[in-house]
């Protein structure tokens, strides 16, 4: 999303007309954290309150008991100064902050998780090592870009999504979760790239940039549905949003169009989910 309105309109005005159970978003979701830090202007000083949250209490005054089960994670170009704002909104029920935490939703458990393995981009916050402190070529290691909200160096060093995932999701049951992630997982038609024919330093750059911690955890445990953003292009070069791993059914939001780009999915049919570009 971005910070662009006029996607979160659409997705507004389709919430009133589909009423659906529950809406996931996935990151990426405020004004370019990279021209925040840049000191670019924006139409919003404060664009979670002022337009989120405002636009959100509106429509669930509309809906009432209508009003969706809303869960969202942040990604790695949204600030994580923003966070205590993102808490305090679901403090008064306007969404579930989903990063690092488990809710019931119905028959179904939610979990969120919103870092991505290292990127070529600056800001750091929601970027962790991925299996190991292995840096991809051109990309920037979590201890030399730049965070807005101070982390341990201990975190910032050796915690890994590995690490991450195993303490999120312990030993609980996954038959029945739903993860809300903002990383692909690696080697998949959700994380394609652009990259064909790069290099850096005559060493050429891998085209999959997902998760590798991401891609075993899912492999491993096995949750219902996994959701994903991260990588824009992926869905245009694959010609693919969708794809399954063992018996778990992965989608992906992403999309590098002006389009806001939606994916509708029951639990009890995952095979029958849709992706439109509205």
């Amino acid at each position: 999303m971005h910070g662009d309105t006029g996607r979160y309109l659409k997705l507004f005005d389709l919430i009133t007309q589909q009423r659906p159970a529950a809406v996931f978003l996935g990151g990426d979701l405020l004004p370019s954290g990279i021209g925040q830090i840049c000191a670019v202007d924006r139409p919003y000083e404060d664009f979670v309150n002022e337009f989120l949250v405002e636009e959100l209490l509106a429509l669930k005054e509309k809906l009432g008991p209508e009003y969706p089960e809303i869960f969202v994670v942040l990604g790695n170009d949204d600030i994580r100064v923003e966070e205590p704002a993102m808490l305090k909104a679901a403090a008064r029920e306007v969404w579930h902050y989903a990063h690092m935490n488990r809710f019931n939703l119905g028959p179904y458990r939610v979990y969120g998780y919103a870092h991505t393995p290292p990127s070529p981009f600056q800001l750091k916050d929601w970027e962790r090592y991925d299996v190991s402190r292995y840096v991809d070529p051109g990309c920037v290691s979590p201890v030399e870009g730049r965070l807005t909200v101070p982390v341990s160096e201990r975190e910032l060093m050796f915690t890994t999504i590995a690490d991450d995932l195993d303490f999120l999701a312990g030993k609980d049951n996954l038959a029945d979760a739903l993860f809300l992630f903002h990383a692909p997982p690696y080697d998949t038609n959700l994380d394609r790239a652009a990259l064909d024919g790069k290099m850096i330093d005559h060493v050429p750059l891998d085209v999959h940039i997902g998760s590798i911690a991401v891609r075993r955890f899912i492999e491993k445990r096995q949750p219902l549905v996994t959701l994903h953003g991260h990588v824009h292009e992926s869905a245009r070069l694959t010609g693919s949003w969708r794809e399954k791993i063992g018996q778990t059914w992965c989608y992906s939001a992403a999309h590098d169009g002006p389009e806001l780009a939606l994916v509708t999915f029951d639990p009890e049919h995952p095979e029958k989910a849709d992706r439109q570009l509205l």
